[in-house]
């Protein structure tokens, strides 16, 4: 049988609760032609999915949506044989088909993994969307030269650890925003960012301000409320802003559009300063800049310029618990959960 964890129906409050989803199970699916059967070995788990299940995007009773890597078991499918580990979206689900029919975003379109890239779970990570994400929105966008100020808010996760790491590799003086302190130190240690500020911090817009005494240049902006309220007064004229997300404001019921909530509280130092704002849409970066991406990054994982952390838990019972925890910001570092297959993968 086929495991799954779908929405329950329940109406959908601010955050994920204990009854939110429930684990169904069904046969599991034969492919057709042109399809092919994959085993879920890694679920990603990220914030964007509960946007999706806030906007009804998912189908009632489906399993729900998540980017995977998944083996292939059986394959009706050209290009893809037994035993191949391919990039795909079977969701909270053990099994799950890919191929002609099969419903998917259209930007994530599966592929064979390089295992010579790096580790599977990466391919949902630092060399996948996430790794994308940060490409596209610090390197593309944000476009951060040497000697200038990057802040980078939820430092310490999946797109915002390679988002700080691209740019002090262009020579840019990074600062960091996480939650714990354990989390400041692994931004700064490990990754090698100039500074690291607690949003928990009852001074923080102080202590922000203090690290960055010559104002911000460039701001990856994955969280919103207090963290944008205390980078806004530093923008420097000509600074760049690239929206990735807005996590504080996920669990609204106001109804209240965040995005322009923003826009129009940053409206007058916007203009200003002349500071250019953009949001980020991973999927308009896949086929034009994939391939560049995994050529420039890749190595820099491989050789250790890059470092990447992840928060690997184990079965597929525990993704509910792990998607509240890490919607929570209780994770340290990019969030999966491992449903089958060898763990040293």
């Amino acid at each position: 049988m086929n495991r799954y964890w779908t929405l329950s129906g329940k109406p959908l409050g601010a955050w994920p609760e204990a009854d939110t989803f429930e684990m169904r199970d069904e046969p599991i699916p034969a492919p057709a032609a042109g399809q092919a059967l994959t085993r879920t070995v890694y679920i990603s788990l990220d914030p964007y999915q509960w946007g999706y299940k806030k906007r009804g995007v998912e189908a009632p009773g489906a399993p729900s949506h998540a980017r995977t890597v998944a083996q292939v078991i059986e394959s009706r499918m050209d290009g893809f044989a037994p035993g191949d580990l391919v990039f795909n979206t079977n969701g909270w689900a053990e099994y799950g088909l890919m191929g002609e029919g099969v419903a998917r975003p259209s930007y994530m379109i599966p592929r064979k993994l390089d295992l010579t890239q790096g580790r599977i779970s990466q391919a949902v990570g630092v060399l996948g969307m996430l790794g994308l994400t940060a490409y596209a929105g610090m390197v593309l966008l944000g476009k951060p030269e040497p000697g200038e100020t990057v802040v980078v808010s939820a430092a310490s996760g999946g797109v915002g650890q390679i988002a700080g790491q691209l740019a002090r590799l262009r020579g840019s003086r990074v600062v960091g925003v996480a939650g714990r302190e354990q989390k400041c130190r692994y931004v700064v240690d490990d990754l090698g960012f100039d500074a690291c500020v607690s949003h928990l911090d009852p001074m923080f817009a102080e202590e922000l301000r203090t690290a960055c005494p010559a104002g911000v240049d460039v701001y990856f902006e994955n969280v919103g409320g207090a963290v944008f309220e205390a980078v806004l007064p530093l923008f420097n004229k000509g600074a760049r802003m690239t929206i990735c997300g807005l996590i504080a404001h996920y669990g609204d019921t106001s109804g209240t559009d965040a995005r322009g909530a923003l826009m129009k509280r940053g409206e007058g130092v916007f203009t200003e300063r002349g500071v250019a704002v953009r949001d980020l849409f991973v999927g308009d970066f896949v086929e034009s800049h994939h391939d560049a991406f995994l050529r420039e990054v890749a190595p820099l994982v491989a050789s250790g310029q890059v470092k990447y952390r992840e928060d690997i838990r184990q079965g597929i019972e525990t993704v509910p618990t792990c998607f509240a925890e890490m919607l929570r910001g209780d994770n340290f570092g990019k969030m999966l959960v491992q449903v089958s297959g060898d763990p040293t993968l």
